[in-house]
């Protein structure tokens, strides 16, 4: 039995290669990294939404299980220098020097932060206290708690800053990036939780916790943990030299709104891989406008590309939680399946 190539080591293919074991079906996991996990691993995240688990404890569970697993090969530091042949008879030509064939494959390949870099006048880079929910969220997971990073002292006053290189035009970011809305308003509380004479602000333009989101995350917060919401357009972030400052304008009363606050976080978006161009011509699949792997409909084969016998799942094809992302990577890995033991109805019945 020809194995199912899974690209990317992060919970959407750690989620493929699992859920391919349990049916008996061999996999090949290839990851570019050192180690599995993908971003929340490498990216030090806190408490998941919506479990509330801690993200080393949630996906080192899954990672743990799939080692174990004697029909999922995992090659780590290894790329995917060329893929050709048609479904059920493919080729992979690996970066260690290896070849591989196999039915088909999954490209679980995630994304990549948005680079506040990019939006300087919001004071990422000027000032050492205007930090990203990363960083926040590896100062809550290190256990050495929230601190300023310019001189350690626990902040009293904190504005989470809403779509950083998210719904932006004017730097080619058009796309909602989904879950960031929620993970802030779950980071608030976790900053309020530590620090409770703390006062949390968040700034938005508007706020999209969807689902069971928005009575978990948004009303929690307000009215359990007192995070204030505030709707404004953000002109720059400044310094007076002993605090920051947040300039702007209170979008509901239409008038300028000037408050110091100790840290300032950028609520960072969803980039699409930086990888895709070469992942693209490699696995020889379109991409979407915004340069995400481009997906077909749902109504045929759960995670098509326009390449038969290749599929997608998670966030390599746009902004996506990670529960969604498992999700996806279940349906995914039985697409492949389906693929490769297509038999006729006839037969069957």
């Amino acid at each position: 039995m020809k194995p199912i190539l899974v690209v990317g080591g992060g919970p959407a293919g750690l989620a493929a290669t699992h859920a391919l074991a349990n049916v008996g079906q061999p996999s090949v996991l290839v990851e570019k990294r050192d180690r599995l996990g993908g971003a929340p691993i490498f990216s030090g995240y806190a408490k998941l939404v919506p479990s509330g688990r801690w993200a080393n404890e949630a996906i080192g569970g899954m990672v743990s299980r799939i080692e174990t697993d004697s029909l999922i090969s995992i090659k780590t530091n290894t790329t995917v220098a060329s893929f050709d042949g048609q479904p059920n008879n493919f080729t992979a030509k690996l970066s260690d020097g290896s070849s591989i064939d196999c039915a088909s494959a999954i490209l679980t390949t995630g994304f990549s932060h948005f680079d506040s870099v990019n939006k300087p006048e919001w004071g990422f880079g000027m000032f050492p206290d205007v930090v990203t929910t990363t960083q926040v969220e590896q100062m809550i997971s290190s256990g050495k708690g929230v601190r300023c990073l310019s001189d350690g002292r626990k902040p009293k006053r904190v504005a989470i800053l809403l779509c950083v290189g998210s719904r932006d035009r004017q730097i080619g970011r058009e796309w909602c990036s989904k879950i960031c809305c929620t993970v802030s308003a779950n980071l608030a509380m976790e900053i309020r939780e530590e620090l409770p004479d703390c006062h949390v602000y968040i700034y938005y333009m508007d706020i999209r916790t969807f689902g069971h989101y928005e009575s978990d995350y948004y009303w929690r917060s307000q009215e359990e943990f007192k995070v204030k919401y505030i709707k404004a357009r953000i002109a720059e972030v400044t310094s007076d030299g002993k605090q920051l400052i947040v300039k702007g304008e209170d979008t509901l009363v239409k008038r300028p709104i000037t408050i110091p606050f100790d840290m300032v976080v950028h609520a960072i978006g969803m980039d699409p891989n930086v990888d895709n161009m070469t992942i693209s011509a490699i696995f020889g699949v379109e991409l979407h406008k915004h340069g995400y792997i481009a997906r077909k409909d749902t109504y045929g084969l759960m995670g098509a590309t326009s390449r038969p016998g290749v599929f997608v799942a998670g966030s390599a094809i746009g902004p996506e939680t990670i529960d969604d992302s498992i999700a996806q990577a279940n349906a995914a890995a039985m697409s492949a399946l389906s693929l490769g033991r297509s038999i006729p109805r006839e037969a069957a019945e």
